[in-house]
């Protein structure tokens, strides 16, 4: 049930002399989101998507002989359903009357704030919950976003994209994982070229622990005088992400340059409506969007939940 913000919720802001009022003002993080998923608009109730397969690998014909043919075939169909996100608050006309510092007007700024970060946290889940197996895509291949074993496809087969023991960052690990990327097939088994482009990580630790593994001209935390490879190979052409947004601070993803990975649909963004009920005079005010998010080639984004 809401709760109608009253002059008794707010009563020293009914009384002249305060000297200022805070709470609004914490700056907000640069958009994440956008930099991690493939950001498309919509104009449908729902979008779906659809793997072909590519054909195989061509065999050897002796002479007079016909040639073998192959067949494509539709794979999985991964489905984004839009959701809708809304808030709102109601204000008594006496609330409005007699509040002195224009706190109500300044609500929007309020939702406005709270519908970023509630889409920030809403597709970073996407990755938060990539390990769990009882979250899945829809109409995908029936496993989580990051495993050892997910299905090619119709002709069968596997790849995975996560470490096979998983790891907390390092220079190894992080090797390790630029390994597995370069030697992902496509659906038939054939060699995908992949190439990694963002390192993602948690604010925080894991935040110091990217910046030198990346940044040292030399290997990082070691006396050898060796080169550090990732840099020189400049393999990460966005760099690295830090988010506030993830939950986990030993976990740490990689995007690669699959086409068609992680996508971020907007099918409305943020929209604001007002309006004032005739028999009680409160004010309500409210804010919603419509969003969905999920995958259609789990090769777009590769990670461990550390160790």
């Amino acid at each position: 049930m809401s709760t109608i913000i009253t002059r008794g919720s707010i009563p020293r802001l009914l009384q002249d002399g305060v000297g200022n009022i805070f709470g609004n003002e914490l700056a907000e993080h640069e958009p994440k989101y956008d930099k991690i998923f493939m950001v498309k608009d919509s104009q449908k109730a729902f979008e779906v998507n659809v793997q072909m397969e590519g054909f195989g690998r061509f065999s050897n014909k002796d002479e007079g002989d016909d040639i073998s043919f192959d067949s494509r075939r539709q794979g999985f169909t991964p489905k984004y359903i839009h959701s809708t996100w809304a808030k709102g608050f109601i204000v008594t006309e006496e609330a409005i009357d007699d509040e002195l510092y224009n706190q109500f007007s300044d609500g929007a700024k309020a939702l406005a704030r709270a519908a970023t970060i509630t889409n920030e946290l809403d597709a970073h889940s996407v990755l938060n919950n990539g390990f769990d197996t009882a979250y899945t895509m829809t109409d995908g291949d029936g496993t989580s976003l990051f495993s050892t074993s997910h299905s090619n496809g119709p002709s069968g087969g596997t790849y995975q994209n996560r470490l096979t023991i998983d790891a907390d960052l390092s220079e190894a690990s992080l090797e390790d994982m630029l390994a597995l990327i370069m030697q992902t097939t496509d659906a038939r088994s054939l060699p995908a070229a992949l190439m990694p482009k963002r390192l993602i990580v948690r604010s925080g630790n894991n935040a110091f622990n990217a910046q030198r593994i990346l940044g040292s001209v030399l290997q990082n935390d070691s006396a050898n005088n060796a080169t550090n490879a990732v840099r020189d190979m400049n393999l990460f052409k966005d760099g690295w992400l830090a988010s506030p947004f993830l939950t986990d601070d030993d976990a740490w993803f990689v995007t690669t340059d699959a086409p068609n990975g992680l996508k971020f649909y907007w099918r409305r963004k943020v929209r604001f409506g007002q309006d004032n009920a005739f028999t009680s005079g409160n004010a309500r005010f409210k804010a919603d969007y419509r969003t969905s998010y999920g995958w259609d080639d789990a090769r777009g984004v590769f990670g461990t939940n550390g160790a």
